[in-house]
């Protein structure tokens, strides 16, 4: 389970907050170090660790990246090739929707938070996902959220009929066997701990046919 940071984040804080060694003992979770990167909404100068945002960003630094960890996990432990996934928050998220987008065969699941997947959305392909979105977000508007959400569930198939899944979050099933679980809560551009659960509720329900 791979767990990206947002723009100016660190390995070790996603790590900590996120606690999904405690919630998923059995599975391996790897929280990458970004680099310093410009960002699309703050840091221009790239002053602060992240992540590329679309295909050819930084000669695909970390995309790259992200194939030399995959080579070396299954390299040098014993992984499940149907239980990948990968979460990340903010330009985490972004970079989720890019490997979602260039790397999904490589994937069971995906849950992108407080993000978007801007030029990169037309590559999608169904896949199961959680999108995990503040209503009060002041920098990815809920807006946009809202927009990239309405495409996700359409290029999975997913039905009007939905049910609840926990608090806060919505079950949409799907007719291609990629379900979408959207996640809203009232607040703005964090992660709320709670959503911990639900992501690993999600991921544990989910693995490659």
């Amino acid at each position: 389970m791979f767990v990206f940071h947002g723009h100016g984040g660190t390995m070790g804080n996603m790590f900590k907050s996120r606690g999904f060694e405690k919630l998923w003992p059995e599975a391996i979770i790897v929280c990458p170090q970004g680099l310093n990167t410009p960002g699309q909404l703050t840091d221009p100068e790239g002053k602060l660790p992240g992540w590329q945002k679309a295909p050819g960003d930084m000669n695909d630094r970390d995309l790259i990246f992200f194939d030399a960890m995959l080579k070396t996990l299954r390299s040098d432990y014993k992984i499940d090739n149907k239980r990948i996934y990968a979460t990340g928050h903010s330009n985490g998220g972004g970079f989720t929707y890019l490997l979602w987008a260039t790397r999904g065969d490589e994937f069971a699941a995906f849950a992108p938070s407080a993000a978007v997947g801007g030029r990169v959305v037309n590559l999608l392909k169904p896949k199961p996902a959680m999108h995990i979105m503040g209503e009060q977000d002041p920098l990815v508007k809920p807006a946009w959220q809202k927009a990239m959400c309405n495409r996700i569930l359409k290029i999975d198939g997913c039905t009007d009929i939905t049910h609840a899944y926990a608090p806060n979050a919505t079950f949409y099933p799907s007719t291609t066997n990629t379900p979408v679980v959207l996640y809203v809560h009232p607040g703005g551009h964090f992660y709320p701990p709670e959503a911990n659960e639900v992501v690993i509720k999600f991921f544990k329900s989910i693995q490659k046919s």
